[in-house]
Formats: C-alpha cells, sequence, structure tokens
C-alpha cells in the first residue's frame, strides 16, 4: 500500500521525510490551513526531491490559473482538489497535464453518486473525515460506509490515520489505493514526527 504524507513545509524534515520515499508527498497552498506551504519563492527546494516521490499540490477552492502556476513554477505532479471544485476544473488541469485528486468530506450520511459527475476527469478520489476544516481534523470516519463506494477509480484515504488504527485498514473490503496520513504523525502542524513515520513504513513492508 503505497503512503503520500501531507502537510509538508520545512526543508529538513522533507529530506527526512523523503528518506523513506513515500509515494507522493504533501504540500498545502491553501492560506487557511495551518499547515499552509507558503510562498512558492521559498519553496524551490521542492525541485530536489527524489523522481520516486510524486509531489501534490493541495488546494481549496483556488483559481485556475494560480493553481497552474504553482504546478509550473515547483514542477507539482498532481493536484489535490480539497474543496467545491466543479468537473470542469478538474477537467481543465487535468488538460494541463497534470494528475488530479479530488478530495470528499465523508461522513455517515455520504452519498457516493457524488462521485459520478467526476470519474472522467480526475486520477484519483480521496476521502477525508468531514470536519470544521478542510483536512488535518485528526478524525477518522466509519469506514464501513467504504462498502457503498462501487467505482473502480482508486482512492486515498485519509482523515486521522494512525500508527494505532491503520491495523483496522485490513477490515475495509475496498481497500485503498494509498493512505493520506497527516496530522496523526506530527510532533506540531507541519512538522513530521520522524520516528513514528518510520515505524509505519515499517508496519507496511512487514
Amino acid at each position: 500500500m503505497l503512503v503520500k504524507v501531507c502537510g509538508m513545509r520545512e526543508p529538513e524534515n522533507v529530506q527526512q521525510i523523503a528518506a523513506f520515499h513515500p509515494a507522493f508527498m504533501g504540500f498545502i497552498f491553501y492560506p487557511g490551513s495551518r499547515r499552509f506551504a507558503g510562498k512558492a519563492a521559498d519553496l524551490a527546494f521542492l525541485k530536489q526531491l527524489p523522481d520516486n516521490i510524486k509531489r501534490v499540490g493541495v488546494f481549496v477552492n483556488e483559481q485556475e490559473l494560480e493553481m497552474k502556476r504553482l504546478v509550473k513554477d515547483l514542477e507539482l505532479d498532481l493536484v489535490q482538489l480539497h474543496g467545491h471544485e466543479a468537473p470542469e476544473l478538474c477537467a481543465a488541469m487535468q488538460a494541463a497535464g497534470v494528475e488530479v485528486i479530488k478530495a470528499f468530506s465523508v461522513d455517515d450520511s455520504f452519498n457516493f453518486s457524488e462521485l459520478n459527475a467526476y470519474t472522467n476527469c480526475t486520477d484519483y478520489f480521496l476521502f477525508d473525515t468531514k470536519g470544521k476544516e478542510y483536512g488535518g481534523n485528526g478524525i477518522t470516519f466509519d469506514w464501513q460506509v467504504l462498502e457503498n463506494y462501487h467505482l473502480h477509480k482508486p482512492y486515498l484515504l485519509s482523515g486521522g490515520l494512525n500508527l494505532e488504527n491503520i491495523a483496522n485498514i485490513s477490515s475495509i473490503s475496498r481497500k485503498p489505493f494509498a493512505l493520506d496520513i497527516n496530522s496523526g504523525f506530527e510532533t506540531k502542524p507541519g512538522l513530521k514526527d520522524v520516528e513514528k513515520v518510520k515505524i509505519l513504513f515499517e508496519k507496511l513492508i512487514r
């Protein structure tokens, strides 16, 4: 199972986590987030990441031109759209040559038919817990609702993942394509706990 480490920000911490070779590393470009990555001018070091780590720009209701600018300037491989973005915007980003992850906030009453409009304009879905913030709430949703997911598109599982609850992922019949870890592996917002991340990768290798 692949791993996306999201909410990265500090150059040294980025290099520490990169040593574990996660499939994806996420950088949040939503100013309202406690894990806001900052200005593009301060993030040139992202271009130095190994080619086997895909760089993901996380956006919330951002303008198309601004996303395209950051994709170009920082050589992002994917965009994760974590707000109320329309299918047309997802399609426009795909047309610009970048893969698209569309995130959805899930609770017990989530209607998976919402995904139908996005099947042809995204590469992956991401299921996060519905909460006060756009991600990083640190709480899980009832994974049993994923029994209602019947599409073939691969998805990332997010929302309060930590070393204690990842063992329960085995109970999900339709397994996620990747785990999206964030607040459950931090010492503070934007700073990942290297030891916890190391233990996670050791668990996944077994």
